[in-house]
């Protein structure tokens, strides 16, 4: 399954971000806390330059907390701050204002030494579709400033938001990137809901997310299907939980199309906990064979 989704606001949404790049002294760069690394443009790193930024792992309540604290390690280790949060729950906000204060602190004192006064931290926040870029200005704001909804591509248009009296923040549209060198990388965005569904091979995507529940979490898809491994004759599978889940359409035959929605579904409302799809060890090792 080959996945492409570069819409037009998207290419100007990127030529905003560079243009208003000036204005701001930090970027926050919000990430899915489920696929730190798979939901991180590689656009941005070219656009936002040497711009100091924080890495914000959000819904961090979904992904594998063991997981995660190694990714906040493995970016300490690449010289980049992170902090995890939830957004919807507005849990670990505190982190964020903190962490912004630490980044910038040796730029406000040379303000400082020079006689200007303080005044609050001017920030942009970017990120790919769907990673709560809205719920988290909301929840910071501690008000309904900024558009939210679970399906890529809400915000629009660039924004200034007053949060306290220490930052003020820069919305920006969510940007994908045009092409996916890695066809993985789409299918964990897709499986996590930053694609939209209406250009995916549902089967596909619950096959893939069969495959990794195999490798990665044996013991959840067998608490939730009571299969371990994915047979290679799929059918066998997509049966077996077809019938468990009492699946049927006409004629009694196992109805495959909603087999792969409460498959993908599942995953996607934790009912096999919670889970991280980038890993630091499978990152490590890739590393290790590109040296």
């Amino acid at each position: 399954m080959t996945i492409q989704w570069f819409p037009g606001h998207m290419a100007k949404a990127r030529r905003e971000v560079q243009e208003k790049l000036k204005l701001v002294d930090i970027i926050f760069e919000l990430i899915d806390a489920r696929l730190p690394l798979s939901s991180r443009n590689p656009m941005i790193d070219q656009v936002i330059n040497q711009k100091p930024r924080l890495l914000i792992l959000n819904k961090a309540d979904m992904a594998d907390d063991s997981e995660t604290r190694k990714w906040i390690e493995y970016f300490a280790s690449k010289g980049h701050t992170a902090v995890a949060i939830n957004s919807f729950e507005g849990k670990g906000l505190q982190k964020v204002v903190k962490a912004a204060q630490e980044i910038l602190a040796e730029k406000w004192e040379r303000m400082r030494a020079k006689g200007m006064k303080p005044r609050a931290i001017r920030a942009m926040i970017v990120g790919i579709p769907n990673v709560g870029k809205s719920t988290l200005i909301n929840r910071l704001a501690k008000k309904n400033i900024a558009k939210t909804g679970n399906t890529p591509g809400v915000t629009k248009s660039q924004q200034w938001i007053k949060v306290g009296q220490e930052i003020e923040l820069l919305d920006t549209p969510g940007i994908l990137w045009p092409k996916f060198e890695d066809q993985e990388v789409g299918l964990k965005l897709a499986i996590t809901g930053a694609i939209k569904d209406t250009i995916i091979n549902m089967e596909d995507l619950a096959v893939y997310g069969l495959r990794f529940l195999s490798i990665h979490y044996p013991n959840r898809m067998e608490e939730r299907y009571g299969i371990t491994f994915v047979d290679e004759d799929l059918v066998k599978t997509f049966d077996h939980i077809g019938k468990l889940r009492r699946v049927f359409g006409p004629g009694g035959e196992i109805d495959y199309d909603q087999v792969a929605e409460i498959i993908v579904r599942d995953i996607r409302n934790q009912h096999l906990g919670n889970l991280s799809f980038d890993h630091v060890a499978e990152q490590l090792e890739k590393e290790a064979l590109e040296q």
